[in-house]
């Protein structure tokens, strides 16, 4: 089948909603489709956007720059999109998160809309409105139950016979090469390594990881992620000799991280910015990186949140402790410290857990719609 994915975020980007398109996208060509990515014109350098972000398959990647223009520069660049895709040749389906663009193309195919929260912008929720009303849209893709739900109560044409039937398809991970180098981490050999990857944005839960550097000296915590700005924003405070801030890595050269922690932690608070450090998705967080630890077999500390539960579950893939509680953070790492039998047993069966549901290739089936009376998968 052929396949147009519509983005309308910047490729390449430091951003996580790049690293989940390419993923996505990767899956899709696993998966024998032919797929074409359309999204905006990156600023984040890079030669080679399939090396960057590490994918499997040269799957074509198409970008088109918006002018500088509020909303009416939204709407140029998705008529550019629909234009490159009818020159392209017929699609079978269009799929994407950028809602002018899957506008602008609508019935050169169906429709599959993808959304990670409820859009905030009011010209953005009229766009998502007409978008629903559409009769070519097929499917809406949420990345958690507690966004679908929010969506079902909020969109009435959602819980309406015969709309777009709804579908919650979590982030996911792929599995890690068997072998690789490990990275060669600053610090103390002999110190526990504890992990962090993802952003430094409000609610990612920095200041606790600095709390729990604090409480416990005997271990080195390191940070891999973060903005220019935000690592400017961190590295300026007080902050223990055992903390390393890494910054930002391709997701190509995230591996070796993972394989040199000893165990991870996901202090997501009950309030989460998403890209820019601005909004709040923290009712419907799906985070890539949690699925990323489990992949790679590690021991995992995660905020007790609803939405973490729905991957989650204490004692069996993880430990939850409240979001805001150091106490109980510093007693969770104490404990793994000492029993390296149950670090052991947790990340593996985050690991089982993963391969059996949430891998980029079984996500490609769950949302792909019935098209002619068939569910598509492979290719047509």
């Amino acid at each position: 089948m052929r396949i147009a994915y519509l983005h309308a975020c910047e490729i390449p980007s430091v951003f996580a909603n790049g690293v989940h398109v390419m993923r996505m996208c990767d899956a899709f060509a696993d998966a024998g489709h032919d797929i074409t990515l359309y999204a905006a014109t990156g600023s984040t350098p890079a030669e080679d956007i399939h090396a960057y972000y590490g994918t499997r398959n040269r799957f074509p990647v198409r970008t088109f720059a918006a002018p500088r223009i509020p909303v009416l520069g939204l709407w140029i660049r998705a008529w550019r999109v629909r234009r490159a895709v009818r020159r392209s040749g017929p699609v079978d389906l269009l799929y994407g998160r950028d809602l002018y663009a899957l506008l602008a193309s609508a019935g050169l195919a169906p429709l599959v809309y993808e959304t990670h929260l409820l859009r905030p912008g009011r010209d953005q929720r009229l766009m998502e409105r007409l978008l629903f009303r559409l009769r070519g849209l097929r499917r809406v893709v949420t990345v958690t139950q507690a966004l679908a739900q929010d969506y079902r109560r909020t969109v009435p044409r959602l819980r309406r016979p015969g709309g777009p039937e709804m579908v919650t398809a979590s982030d996911c991970a792929d599995l890690p090469p068997a072998t690789g180098p490990t990275a060669a981490l600053p610090g103390r050999p002999d110190a526990l390594k504890v992990g962090y990857v993802g952003h430094l944005y409000p609610g990612r839960g920095i200041d606790v990881i600095l709390a729990l550097a604090a409480s416990l000296p005997d271990a080195d915590f390191h940070l891999v992620g973060g903005t220019d700005e935000d690592l400017a924003h961190w590295r300026s405070r007080s902050r223990p000799p055992n903390v390393h801030f890494h910054g930002h890595r391709p997701p190509a050269q995230l591996h070796p991280y993972y394989r040199a922690f000893d165990l991870v932690l996901a202090p997501y608070q009950r309030r989460v910015a998403c890209a820019g450090g601005v909004g709040d998705i923290g009712r419907w967080v799906s985070p890539m990186k949690l699925f990323e630890y489990m992949s790679h077999g590690k021991a995992i500390i995660a905020s007790d949140l609803p939405v973490l539960k729905e991957v989650l579950t204490d004692g069996v893939n993880c430990v939850l402790c409240p979001p805001d509680d150091v106490t109980a953070w510093t007693a969770a790492v104490k404990r793994l410290a000492d029993d390296p039998g149950e670090r052991a047993s947790l990340g593996q069966m985050a690991e089982r857990h993963l391969r059996r549901e949430y891998t980029w290739r079984a996500r490609v089936d769950r949302v792909l719609p019935h098209l002619d009376g068939a569910t598509v998968r492979g290719s047509s």
